[in-house]
């Protein structure tokens, strides 16, 4: 399942094993002196060479393959370091079909802006993502279908910190897109496994009924008529890295493992259950995050992660909307709509990490999930943060954010109201909480944040707001509109977010 290798060099001069070399920028009035002059004779001919995507013959250029990408301006007010990214996607497409096994990429006219400091970086992750092939079809033809098989960028940027990065990307694409009998919770527990072997991360599967049931409850229910099928069974995977000095930052993660959304017994009609295989974006996520610190193992950070993984089968044994299930923390839970299942899954898996946290080191807390279709509605291809106040005043959510800007990862907020915890409240005596209503998310106001809300008060996180003995800075993070490219759920490749976002923030 390697990833191209990524190299480093900082001149024009080491090429010695690249077979093209791909030239992204602005415009290409500062190309170096051995390029300029057959560039320009290219430009005489076609005026296209130097617009979008061009193959130019050029004879200082590996195997004479010299591939110029126009960003675009870069100057307005809207553009951002995705650019280099989108390029390099093209670029690398170009080189690929030319024949190019070891192309290198080089940047020109990159402004002098904070907001393009990683461009070379991103640049390199765009052909990364490009190149991807989904693990089906690696499985099915070899390692050929994928030819590129290393990568060269001409400047300053830490090739093995790149190299970690999206060996955890890589993984997140293979979680998330993978098809649902190849990665059943039980296979989806199997490869964080095997990606996990030999590293400093502690990976334990917990599948045994009782327990799931005790410790539990509201996955179980989930994954209640998923239990008499092997391959089905619902699991906790949980995965555990301590770094190796004085630990100054804990994460607590819990990733959302829907591995195959028919809806349950509110089931998903229409059509609308192409794609449902990818609702296991946000444990994706969590897994290539943590993949990444596996990589890079820093010696200041502990990360506990918890993926509930299930599918939510339909038959006689499967939850219905009107249950009342007790979670983890004692809460009641009424059922609104066993489509809204994914907040379930994660819901004592949060409550688990809550009791943890509250004697760690620093400690933060994050849900990461494809949840609602209202994200995707709201905020399109971005991903929506919904913190609680603790984090707010911490200004940790502000960093994450920031950090998503600088990495091509970007997140959006979503502040979290009074309305969102009324929304969720229970109505009568026999119940504490609601899990949701009966309407699509996509169509309630306030759809994507009302589950944080549900989430806090569930886990029993809404205890320890920022005026609280023990504050605890809290997360939740809704991917539906950003865990596959061009919102196709069905085709498209998934992305890994927030993995970028989060190793920009914690592991750079």
């Amino acid at each position: 399942m390697a990833a191209p290798k990524l190299h480093q060099v900082s001149q024009l001069d080491n090429l010695n094993h690249a077979d093209a070399l791909i030239v992204i920028g602005p415009d290409f009035s500062q190309l170096p002196s051995s390029l300029a002059a057959d560039f320009a004779a290219a430009q005489r001919i076609d005026q296209r060479v130097g617009q979008g995507a061009q193959l130019t013959i050029c004879a200082a250029a590996p195997q004479q393959r010299l591939i110029t990408v126009s960003t675009g301006p870069l100057d307005r007010d809207y553009d951002d370091v995705r650019r280099f990214y989108d390029a390099a996607r093209q670029g690398i497409r170009v080189a690929m079909q030319a024949g190019a096994t070891q192309p290198a990429i080089m940047l020109v006219a990159v402004p002098q802006h904070a907001t393009y400091q990683h461009a070379l970086a991103l640049a390199a992750f765009g052909a990364c993502q490009e190149l991807y092939e989904p693990l089906e079809a690696r499985e099915h033809f070899g390692d050929e279908v994928e030819p590129v098989t290393d990568i060269t960028l001409v400047g300053e940027v830490d090739a093995a910190w790149l190299n970690a990065v999206e060996a955890g990307r890589r993984a997140g694409r293979d979680l998330c897109g993978t098809e649902p009998e190849r990665m059943s919770p039980i296979k989806f527990a199997e490869y964080c496994q095997d990606i996990f072997a030999g590293t400093g991360v502690k990976v334990t599967v917990i599948d045994d009924r009782m327990q799931l049931e005790h410790e539990y409850p509201l996955l179980a229910a989930v994954g209640r008529a998923s239990f008499n099928t092997p391959r089905q069974r619902p699991c906790v995977i949980r995965l555990e890295y301590t770094g190796s000095g004085e630990i100054t930052d804990s994460l607590f993660m819990v990733g959302k493992a829907i591995t195959y959304d028919t809806g349950g017994a509110d089931l998903k009609t229409g059509g609308h259950m192409a794609g449902m295989s990818r609702d296991k974006g946000g444990a994706a996520g969590v897994a290539a995050f943590v993949k990444a610190v596996a990589e890079l193992k820093p010696a200041h950070l502990k990360v506990v992660a918890e993926i509930g993984a299930a599918r939510n089968s339909i038959g006689s044994d499967a939850f219905v909307a009107d249950e009342i299930i007790t979670g983890r923390s004692g809460v009641r839970v009424r059922i609104g709509n066993t489509d809204a299942e994914g907040r379930l899954v994660m819901a004592d898996c949060l409550a688990h990490l809550r009791e943890q946290a509250l004697d760690a080191v620093n400690p933060s807390l994050y849900t990461v999930a494809t949840l609602t279709g209202h994200a995707a509605l709201s905020k399109g291809p971005y991903t929506a943060l919904v913190p609680n106040g603790q984090a707010q005043s911490t200004g940790l959510v502000n960093e994450l954010i920031q950090a998503s800007e600088l990495w091509g990862d970007p997140a959006e907020l979503s502040v979290s109201r009074r309305e969102d915890f009324d929304f969720v409240r229970g109505r009568t005596k026999a119940d504490d909480l609601l899990s949701s209503n009966n309407g699509p998310s996509a169509t309630t106001k306030r759809g994507h944040q009302f589950p944080m809300a549900f989430l806090a008060v569930v886990s029993g996180l809404d205890q320890h707001g920022r005026n609280s003995a023990k504050p605890l800075p809290y997360t939740h993070v809704d991917i539906a509109g950003s865990g596959v490219d061009t919102g196709d759920w069905q085709h498209g490749k998934p992305t890994s977010t927030p993995l970028l976002a989060f190793a920009g923030r914690f592991l750079s």
